[in-house]
């Protein structure tokens, strides 16, 4: 598809459905004011298809915990939370979501898919206390040939029975079309006679999965607005897949269509390539086409985070929305204009996920990155010590892809504190430490223009390395003063990688002082300490020589 006509697809709708009339189209009206006026509701499916994804399984407590996050706290409009008899921990998990979700009004909100197989999956979600069954039907012909064995007329008998005695036990009744996509566009006949025929049973939602995600958006609006035409009556939810990455696109032309309710997961999970991302499909709905929700965005990162922990499913960092980089501006240059003007803020802002933008720092930092990141932190410095640390920041990015504000008062206090002298250069420096043996180090270094190298042992990388230094100086006649105490810190909340503050307190001639490096690693950042003690030392030596 061409993008100008995909632009025309997502466009803001022209269309308004209610129950007497699914395809009133109009002209001549405000489109804005048009679509404020009609709510989209949410399924979501993490806790039943989303438990599809290879390798996930998710515990009682665990699913108890999502369904609460989900309707508590996101304000899904509705969850399908398990599959009928697939175990008696699945059982009990649903009994303790259906408990929960009774106490707080929240029980017509929790759907179980079911099957046609008359008393067996009605019985089974009668014993968890839900109330809703999602009864899964063939939605194409080769389906309902190959699996069941059945033509359409027995398929209808199996689903008029199970329908029957699920209203018989209480429960309300919506209806998936298992591989409607695929049944609509290779078997259309079936698939209009299989809901004509099922129109008048009392099935609240006909659930209509692009099963095996193989609609583009414009098969997606165009299969969608003739059910709709064909059905006017009845209500339609549509169930996207990503196999090729539409599952967003193809939600959005559902909406265009008329459908009023779409089906998504958090962070996509979903068999193959996954269902659609409820934080994309959400966001896109209000931004690119004005539709109202009941979620609360701000909560959106937080249920992805724990969906991501109870799943062990990791999203990217540059995932939509929910990706820890994608409120992280790198480039200088951005940094730059969002100091001077706000040019690389847009709609989707982080305040509104309860997240903040970062202005990263590294190699490619400016002078507008570190601004940004000094004023969060309540920092003034000087334009020529903004200039040294700046030079510092991008030095450490060659060694470490990004410098966190976290990481930045280290960098600052290290650039502050050193008057550097350079009577002695560390040119290499080889650790080697190992458990149960005794550390080695291998040292070269510039002294005053001349190049020496030695090496060292000790209880440990710092203790070689200052044993080879001991050694090489030795003849120079140098004396290396007491160590008093040696402190390490990192960030508070900082990652395993974070810069690492080593200060050190020395010991000459009844006096202390102290001496900083900083290094992501922990060791180096001691033997930079070391080293600065060394050409203070050599810098005192020399004023009384």
């Amino acid at each position: 598809m061409l993008e100008s006509e995909l632009r025309q697809l997502l466009w803001p709708i022209s269309v308004t459905r209610t129950k007497a009339s699914h395809s009133t189209f109009s002209q001549g009206i405000d489109m804005r004011a048009l679509a404020q006026t009609r709510h989209i509701s949410l399924l979501d499916t993490t806790l039943r298809d989303g438990e599809q994804t290879q390798g996930v399984s998710f515990s009682v407590n665990e699913k108890v915990n999502i369904a609460r996050g989900l309707l508590q706290s996101l304000k899904v409009d509705r969850i399908e939370v398990a599959s009928a008899c697939v175990s008696e921990g699945e059982r009990k998990a649903v009994a303790e979501i259906t408990a929960w979700a009774a106490e707080e009004g929240l029980l017509d909100r929790i759907e179980v898919l079911g099957f046609v197989d008359h008393k067996r999956s009605v019985d089974w979600i009668v014993s968890t206390g839900a109330k809703v069954i999602n009864l899964l039907a063939k939605g194409s012909e080769k389906h309902c040939r190959e699996q069941l064995g059945k033509n359409l007329e027995q398929h209808i008998e199996g689903i008029a029975l199970t329908v029957a005695y699920a209203k018989e036990q209480g429960l309300a009744v919506n209806m998936y079309l298992e591989d409607w996509s695929n049944g609509y566009i290779d078997s259309k006949d079936y698939v209009l006679g299989l809901v004509s025929a099922t129109a008048d049973f009392g099935i609240g939602h006909y659930l209509l999965p692009d099963t095996l995600g193989v609609m583009s958006p414009e098969e997606v609006h165009d299969s969608l607005t003739e059910m709709m035409q064909q059905f006017p009556l009845l209500e339609f939810d549509f169930h996207p897949h990503n196999d090729y990455g539409l599952a967003t696109a193809n939600a959005l032309a559902a909406v265009k269509a008329g459908i009023n309710t779409v089906h998504c997961t958090i962070n996509c999970l979903g068999e193959r390539a996954g269902n659609a991302s409820l934080a994309e499909v959400a966001v896109a709905l209000k931004d690119k086409m004005g539709m109202q929700l009941s979620i609360d965005e701000s909560r959106i990162a937080v249920l992805s985070r724990m969906v991501e922990n109870f799943s062990g499913k990791w999203i990217a960092a540059n995932t939509p929305v929910v990706g820890a980089d994608v409120f992280t501006q790198t480039a200088g240059i951005h940094a730059d204009g969002d100091l001077k003007g706000d040019l690389y803020v847009t709609e989707l802002n982080p305040e509104r996920f309860a997240r903040k933008r970062v202005y990263a720092l590294g190699k490619m930092s400016g002078k507008a990155s570190l601004i940004n990141n000094l004023d969060e932190l309540g920092i003034s410095l000087s334009k020529e010590d903004q200039a040294k640390v700046l030079q510092q920041i991008v030095k450490l990015g060659d060694s470490k892809h990004i410098i966190t504000s976290e990481d930045l008062p280290f960098i600052i206090a290290d650039v502050m504190e050193s008057g550097e002298y350079h009577h002695i250069t560390l040119l290499n420096c080889y650790i080697n430490s190992g458990l149960n043996v005794e550390s080695t180090a291998s040292v070269r270094i510039s002294l005053e223009g001349k190049e020496s190298q030695g090496s060292g042992s000790g209880n440990g990388g710092f203790a070689a390395f200052f044993d080879a230094m001991e050694k090489i100086l030795k003849l120079r006649k140098f004396v290396m003063p007491a160590l008093v105490d040696y402190e390490v810190h990192i960030p508070r909340g900082g990652n395993i990688d974070a810069l690492t503050e080593c200060i050190i307190t020395w010991e000459w001639e009844g006096d202390e002082f102290k001496t900083r490096g900083v290094d992501s690693n922990q060791v180096l950042a001691g033997v930079k300490a070391a080293m600065r003690m060394i050409n203070l030392r050599m810098h005192a030596e020399s004023q009384f020589s």
